[in-house]
């Protein structure tokens, strides 16, 4: 889990105790997101944009993406197509559905 799955995770809690608990509880590890990642992040969405990508993919999530991308980790998503169209050799789990 990187600052940004955090952030974005924080939506879903009314408390910060609450949302502390899911990293413990799911066995994720803490992350600070490399450099390379952020690069690699800005490149992948710059062409992302360029190909004809709408703004509502915003770059946050190419951060996710590049983060487990330089680092080897393994991403949890709902949107797999949309991931593998920019991080193909990406290694994703996919639930069929992710808790609302």
């Amino acid at each position: 889990m990187n600052p940004v799955v955090y952030s974005k995770g924080s939506i879903r809690f009314s408390r910060i105790e609450e949302l502390e608990a899911v990293p413990k509880e799911g066995g994720f590890v803490w992350s600070e997101i490399p450099r390379e990642a952020l690069f690699l992040a800005g490149k992948v969405y710059r062409k992302y944009r360029n190909t004809g990508g709408r703004r509502t993919n915003p770059l946050p999530d190419f951060f996710i993406g590049a983060h487990a991308a330089v680092s080897g980790l393994v991403l949890l998503t709902r949107d797999p197509e949309r991931v593998r169209r920019n991080f193909p050799k990406l290694r994703l789990v996919c639930p069929t559905k992710l808790r609302e």
